[in-house]
């Protein structure tokens, strides 16, 4: 299939290096820069020698006219703007967006969907897509089929959902991923005060995630909270709220009240 990619970033940059690898056709990226738009265009002639050359532009009147698809992986802040103009340019195009909070018709006109890998990228890691769950939505069903073919050239988990499905995911997915992120950058904070080095905990973060494969979340959860240990979570916030770590103290508490919480609802639904 002959793509064209708006967008140059994180996603763009992985998207770009799958949907090669699956044998498609990357014919121009786009970016707000050159710079962007030609970094990506040669990483991608670096990685695939043997593919045709990727046309670089900052102009999206420049993009070419005979993509199969249009797909638009920006940042949501400008994601109705950069949509407005390219279906200017393309009318009748089949123009998908990347976002997992935006709704489907943020592009206007007939031929719009969504193409929504859920997974958290950066250009400096390639990852690969087989494993990666793909959500799509289209207006209709010959470009929904279109969508889940594309996708299942790059994922071995596609998935058809609605808008709302995939706003639900997406909120979700901020938990999983950004937060518990968050989480690690603060022990990294707070082990790097003691001068101790934070890969100490991957194995720990590593177990911690590979429980998930064989027990839910609610059944892997262990710790002072769901123990209901009050003496050492108050221990716990002494010491924050001792080297001056008030927020961080205030997020403990949240934290624990929240498992704790947790527990009483599972409790209540299996009495």
């Amino acid at each position: 299939m002959n793509i064209a990619l708006i967008g140059a970033g994180n996603l763009a940059t992985n998207l770009a290096h799958a949907l090669t690898r699956a044998g498609h056709k990357i014919l121009a990226v786009y970016s707000r820069t050159m710079q962007s738009a030609q970094v990506l265009s040669e990483r991608l002639e670096q990685a695939f020698p043997d593919a045709e050359p990727v046309t670089p532009t900052d102009k999206l009147e420049s993009v070419t006219h005979q993509a199969d698809i249009y797909i638009i992986a920006v940042r949501d802040d400008v994601l109705h703007d950069v949509a407005a103009n390219l279906r200017s340019l393309m009318p009748d195009a089949l123009i998908v967006h990347t976002a997992g909070t935006m709704q489907m018709d943020v592009i206007p006109g007939k031929g719009r969907g969504v193409l929504y890998p859920m997974q958290t990228f950066s250009k400096q890691r390639i990852v690969r897509f087989e494993e990666i769950p793909v959500f799509v939505e289209a207006e209709n069903d010959a470009d929904l089929t279109l969508l889940k073919e594309l996708a299942s050239t790059i994922s071995n988990n596609v998935m058809a959902v609605s808008g709302h499905q995939r706003k639900s995911l997406h909120l979700a997915a901020v938990f999983c991923c950004n937060f518990a992120n968050h989480c690690s950058a603060i022990a990294d904070f707070l082990l790097d005060e003691q001068g101790i080095p934070f890969n100490v905990m991957l194995p720990l973060i590593r177990e911690t995630t590979a429980k998930l494969s064989q027990c839910t979340p609610r059944e892997a959860q262990t710790g002072p909270a769901v123990r209901e240990d009050k003496k050492v979570m108050d221990n716990h916030v002494c010491a924050l709220e001792k080297a001056g770590h008030d927020d961080l103290a205030q997020i403990y508490r949240m934290m624990s009240d929240s498992i704790m919480a947790f527990k009483q609802k599972v409790h209540i639904k299996n009495s």
